[in-house]
């Protein structure tokens, strides 16, 4: 009995260091200044004589650091009685709080991350945040909410004052005690009931709040019923070009195959799709997934010009609701949002994403067998301009830093990897176990409050499945060999043909070489990194991070409209060249400075893509492997 009352008070000990009660956050959505909003946070009890107020380096998802807290400014926080607390800015997200027993309130402002021109990396959009005073709020939370040190299993609790016509689109559920109107008008002297309105969210603890994504905007919304879950669209579109209604009918028929490849309940009850649309040039767009939510940031076109692109995006983000939701390692799990430590298995929870986005299509006849192969063959063709021999949970570990710049590939061979695996679980099962079956078993075993051990994985699998999938991770996945595709695909009655290889003039760029580049105030086209550059980039020199600001003469445009143009006219004039010149912007020595470049210009050898083929002779063997592969099980 003595030891049990011992531990008890020693975990008593350990638990009341912090307090449970909740943070109690307002932002003020209604008097934005220089393009700022007041966060206004009642802090939880701090039990300790100094704290660390900390915003988030990176959320997951995004693989990228982010800094959020350099968006923040005029950080204070008080006592009880209003007196101001010293803080110290230990760096662009950490402030040191003295006397923090006594915080009770800490204030900051806030500017968002669309069109910053604070330095620092750049921030991608879906993962950014937006202030358009009385058009739209992107409140991607990461921006606009901090904690303390060790306390991020507390409560939030989330008030956002608005215009009265405003709504909030998230996955997140309304609380049901919703803030009484009067009361915020007169805590926060925002105007009158007539054009104020305010929303309050709870959710359990930060992991929560940083996985669900809000948008404030005239209301722009449909509802899909899938299963067992109310799926909200949501778009923000400037010039009303594009409507949430019509992005719900054209997403609904492969949610609807996405329920019946998931076995008809989906693992959540309510789910929201978020869109933003800009009318201003893009440098880069795309969508990021969260457990109850994607938020999306595109170009502002017509239904018609995007619609496979949004079938295709809706397809891979709301496969997030199976991994990382209900399939995650410890690392993922338990995310450290300021010293983060990557997983390696991004094979899976990006990969094998991608691959379900496509395999969901053909199986349910959204797309034919021949369009789902030009899929695959797309992205064997892009996954060859990487590192082949990289071990993918090497690439994985690195995406923060050492390999960031081969982090698209994985959605490129990760998804390949993804084919070949359901290929081989349905060789080795005669058709009846396939990666589908896997991520069902392994969602059963964990699902969203029980992490696995990064580094065994693998071993779980295997034990669900055969000891010859343990051979192909080691060899392929955690080890530097090419995957066998002629083989594999072959299984299948599939062809990999080995088109050969050409002479012809280099343009240099290609999806594994380049990037964008902020130069002057401009996104430019900058060199990713060198492992992609052909004999031509090779002999010019050069190296990643430059910056192209001049091409055989012609100074390159900006990231926008014209680039495409400019680039088509690069083609037609490079043949006539003697000499094949850039100049670039070089970091030298931590200086930058131009570099002007120049090699003898000529033909290279270039690979001609491979393709891949149905066989029409394929055997019945091959055929019935194709068809357990591309159609649904009974």
């Amino acid at each position: 009995m003595k030891r049990l009352n011992f531990v008890l008070m020693a975990l008593f000990l350990a638990t009341s260091l912090f307090a449970a009660d909740p943070y109690k956050y307002t932002v003020d959505l209604v008097n934005v200044k220089d393009d700022k909003v007041m966060v206004t946070l009642a802090t939880p009890k701090v039990r300790k004589n100094e704290a660390t107020f900390y915003m988030p380096k990176i959320v997951p998802g995004t693989y990228a650091i982010a800094d959020y807290g350099r968006m923040v400014s005029d950080f204070k926080a008080f006592d009880k009685r209003g007196n101001e607390l010293e803080v110290e800015r230990l760096d662009d997200n950490a402030w040191k709080i003295s006397k923090a027993r006594k915080v009770r309130k800490i204030t900051y402002w806030v500017e968002d991350t669309y069109d910053t021109e604070k330095p620092g990396p750049s921030i991608f959009q879906p993962a950014g945040t937006n202030i358009e005073d009385d058009k739209n709020f992107v409140i991607n939370t990461s921006g606009f909410f901090g904690y303390f040190e060790g306390m991020k299993k507390e409560e939030f609790e989330l008030t956002f004052i608005r215009d009265k016509h405003f709504y909030g689109a998230t996955g997140l559920q309304y609380s049901k005690n919703q803030p009484i109107i009067g009361k915020i008008i007169k805590d926060n002297s925002v105007g009158t009931e007539a054009n104020i309105g305010a929303d309050k969210f709870v959710v359990e603890d930060y992991d929560k709040l940083i996985d669900s994504p809000l948008m404030f905007s005239e209301a722009d919304t449909a509802i899909i019923k899938v299963a067992n879950t109310d799926v909200l669209v949501a778009s923000y579109s400037p010039n009303k070009m594009i409507t949430a209604k019509q992005i719900a009918a054209s997403i609904e028929e492969v949610l609807e195959a996405q329920n019946k490849f998931l076995g008809g309940k989906l693992p959540v009850d309510k789910y929201a799709f978020i869109f933003y649309f800009t009318d201003q040039p893009v440098s880069s767009y795309g969508a990021l997934e969260h457990s109850y939510s994607s938020f999306y940031y595109m170009p502002e076109q017509t239904i018609e010009q995007m619609e496979q692109q949004l079938r295709d995006f809706a397809a891979h983000e709301f496969f997030h609701i199976v991994t990382p939701l209900n399939i995650h390692s410890e690392e993922i799990g338990s995310f450290n949002f300021n010293d983060p430590k990557m997983s390696r298995h991004l094979w899976m929870y990006e990969g094998m994403t991608e691959y379900f986005a496509g395999s969901v299509q053909v199986k349910y006849g959204l797309v034919s067998p021949q369009q789902y192969l030009a899929m695959l063959e797309e992205k064997l063709i892009v996954s060859q301009q990487f590192k082949d021999q990289l071990p993918f949970t090497e690439l994985s570990l690195g995406a923060l830093d050492e390999y960031e710049d081969q982090y698209y590939n994985v959605y490129q061979k990760g998804a390949l990897i993804g084919a070949a695996l359901d290929i081989k679980l349905r060789e080795l099962s005669n058709g009846a176990y396939g990666v589908q079956n896997m991520m069902a078993d392994l969602s059963a075993k964990y699902g969203k409050d029980k992490s696995f051990k990064d580094d065994e994985l693998f071993d779980e699998i295997v034990g669900l499945t055969y000891p010859e999938i343990g051979e192909f991770f080691e060899t392929y996945v955690a080890g530097s060999e090419t995957i066998p595709y002629k083989e594999i695909f072959d299984k299948v009655g599939v062809d990999v043909v080995d088109n050969g290889t050409t002479r012809q003039f280099s343009l240099i760029f290609n999806q594994s070489n380049i990037t964008l580049a902020d130069y002057d105030g401009k996104q430019m086209l900058a060199i990713s990194n060198e492992s992609g550059l052909d004999e031509m980039g090779k002999n010019l020199g050069l190296k990643k991070g430059d910056i192209i600001l001049e091409m055989n003469g012609e100074a390159m445009p900006a990231y926008g409209p014209e680039i495409q143009g400019f680039l088509s006219g690069q083609v037609q004039k490079i043949p006539g060249l003697d000499t094949y010149t850039m100049t670039v912007w070089r970091e030298v020595d931590g200086a930058g400075q131009k570099v002007e470049l120049s090699a003898p210009n000529k033909q290279i050898e270039i690979k001609i893509p491979p393709s891949l083929q149905f066989n029409q002779n394929a055997t019945e063997k091959q055929l019935q492997l194709r068809k357990y592969w591309l159609e649904p099980a009974n």
